[in-house]
């Protein structure tokens, strides 16, 4: 199951669309694509590619909805695969919603970003504790999220955790914040952008190792409130692109 397309000075061009990978294309102000929730969610042995490039144009993207991943009672995992090409002053706005692991879960998830000197993105992921019966109770995640300016690594991040490892965790800390969003950001003026976001409270963000990317951490006891924070971080993004405020009309 798969979906490859690009933009090139704006226009749109669809490579690739193997069912039931499907999206919506909007174009009245901005181009906008929502990606649909592939069925009912993405089941063991399932593999969903999602490819694209940007030369000199810009994009919103975002997820219809929640990814569902549906538990595994054999050796076999739900994988998901993103790579994405910036170049020429392209922009990149992708707004993941929530991933929701159902008890016994297992998911794989690989995400590349190659993007050159003049291209910025704002890139997020949130992850929930499952559906509201459950609390951490899949068996496995595994992410690798590699950023690369002009193909040479700036940040690289693997992790692989189990939910009981997760829920342990939380628990050690005695902590109500049970929901995380992680965000990436490039600008074209990362030591301003960052001093903005400290003004206004944001103060779980740092740099990259050579200063090229962005990232950080926002959490919350529930949802709605995670992804406002998410969206007032996003908001800040565009202030710097001098664009107003976008509705991505999921209210």
């Amino acid at each position: 199951m798969s979906l490859k397309f690009s933009f090139k000075n704006d226009k749109f061009s669809l490579d690739r669309l193997n069912l039931p990978s499907r999206y919506y294309l909007f174009n009245d102000d901005e181009n906008y694509i929502k990606l649909l929730n592939i069925g009912e969610g993405i089941f063991p042995k399932d593999r969903i590619k999602t490819n694209f490039k940007l030369d000199n144009s810009n994009l919103i993207i975002t997820t219809e909805s929640a990814t569902k991943i549906y538990p595994s009672n054999s050796k076999y995992f739900s994988i998901n695969s993103i790579d994405i090409e910036l170049k020429n002053s392209s922009n990149l706005e992708f707004l993941n919603d929530e991933l929701i692991l159902y008890k016994d879960a297992k998911f794989i998830q690989t995400f590349r970003l190659n993007f050159d000197e003049s291209s910025t993105f704002f890139y997020t992921d949130i992850l929930s504790n499952g559906r509201t019966f459950e609390d951490f109770d899949f068996s496995i995640m595994k992410i690798k999220n590699s950023f690369l300016e002009n193909k040479k690594c700036e940040y690289l991040e693997k992790f692989d955790v189990q939910g009981s490892e997760l829920k342990d965790y939380i628990k050690r800390k005695s902590s109500s914040s049970n929901l995380f969003a992680k965000v990436y950001i490039k600008t074209l003026d990362n030591e301003n952008f960052l001093d903005v976001l400290s003004k206004e409270e944001f103060t779980t963000f740092t740099y990259s190792k050579s200063k090229k990317l962005i990232i950080g951490v926002l959490s919350g006891d529930n949802m709605a409130i995670l992804k406002n924070k998410v969206s007032d971080v996003w908001n800040i993004y565009r202030n710097t692109l001098n664009k107003n405020k976008f509705n991505m009309g999921k209210q």
